[in-house]
């Protein structure tokens, strides 16, 4: 009996490793577009001139390009695995930085304190909770908004739009329209000085953040049976549904991750910012797309890059060219496409 057991489940094994390879065919790893964030900063330090402030602005670009990567990274993965445009993204951000607000509010003595783990301690608290929030109004807006419309990407722009605008309505008769004030923690502003270039605390906090999230999203897709099951459905719905797993509940909860680290990415934007406004999802839903559209339209990887290249950018040209610096972006997303027209990485079937 032992050794048919263990027959079985060797014969379960070696299925599972066929179906994978047969349905998610792996692929050779491309390194190319990994080396140009690096080329990117090494080019910029001769133009800096100063040591001290290109790496000043290199930390900088790199934690603006991780909180865009948090931002985006639920677009790219509801778009990549679901072929979902899903432009109402932004109401998720702007909801986790107004309830992350709303639970620091009574948290000043973990915030006013001058330390560093009571205020990562309120931060994180507030990330939590935002992420839960944003995750439970992402499932009723797929079940109400997204779900009758799959499958129709013009539909899907409009309706998901509208969401948005009566998403950000219903923010302001909760939180109010005026400008609200999200200063950091008080052990989290300054900077450290390292030689003669300043590096704020909060930023470096931000790259481990995005770090952590990367990593995170990468071992899920890629080394858990769920990342299997939803990466097969994605490439043979039918088959995965033949073995008896419901992809469409895989589907569901791959959206609610995607509005969870949306929540996610509104917390640490709002404390970027320093300030929250109702709009301010719509405000960086551009940034979102020119990340995704650079990625490959619904890789991790490439969004990843993606988000490092434009925060790299837009850091630089904002100290030597401050009149272009709003135009770069666009500008970097043009020459990644005349380079490779799909993206970095493209995703199959886009």
């Amino acid at each position: 009996m032992t050794e048919r057991i263990a027959a079985t489940t060797t014969e379960g094994q070696a299925a599972a490793r066929q179906f994978e390879a047969e349905v998610v065919p792996r692929t050779r790893l491309d390194v190319l577009p990994m080396l140009l964030v690096p080329l990117l900063a090494l080019a910029a330090l001769p133009l800096v001139g100063s040591g001290s402030s290109w790496l000043t602005l290199t930390v900088a670009g790199l934690a603006m390009g991780m909180i865009i990567f948090i931002i985006a990274s639920g677009l790219t993965l509801v778009f990549g695995l679901m072929d979902v445009l899903n432009f109402g993204h932004g109401v998720f951000i702007a909801l986790g930085a107004y309830v992350a607000t709303s639970v620091l509010a009574p948290m000043s003595g973990l915030t006013e304190a001058d330390s560093m783990m009571a205020n990562l301690a309120a931060v994180f608290a507030a990330m939590l909770v935002a992420m839960a929030v944003a995750g439970a109004v992402g499932a009723a807006f797929e079940r109400l908004i997204v779900r009758p419309v799959y499958g129709q990407h013009l539909k899907q722009i409009l309706i998901t739009m509208g969401g948005m605008i009566v998403g950000e309505e219903l923010i302001k008769t909760i939180w109010g329209a005026q400008q609200i004030p999200q200063p950091l923690p008080t052990a989290l502003r300054g900077s450290w000085l390292l030689g003669d270039a300043a590096i704020e605390k909060y930023r470096m906090i931000a790259v481990a953040v995005g770090a952590v999230v990367f990593i995170a999203m990468l071992w899920v897709l890629s080394r858990t049976k769920v990342g299997l099951l939803i990466r097969a459905g994605v490439q043979d719905r039918e088959m995965v549904e033949s073995l008896g797993y419901r992809v469409r509940r895989l589907f569901v909860g791959v959206f609610v991750a995607g509005s969870a680290l949306a929540g996610l990415g509104g917390v640490m934007w709002g404390l970027y910012q320093q300030n929250l406004v109702p709009q301010m999802g719509a405000q960086v839903n551009v940034l979102i797309f020119i990340v995704i559209i650079i990625g490959g339209l619904g890789s991790p990887g490439g969004c990843f890059i993606g988000a490092l290249l434009v925060g790299l950018t837009a850091n630089y040209t904002g100290f030597l060219a401050p009149k272009v610096a709003l135009f770069s972006n666009i500008g970097l997303m043009v020459l990644v496409l005349l380079w490779r027209p799909q993206g970095l990485y493209a995703v199959a079937k886009r």
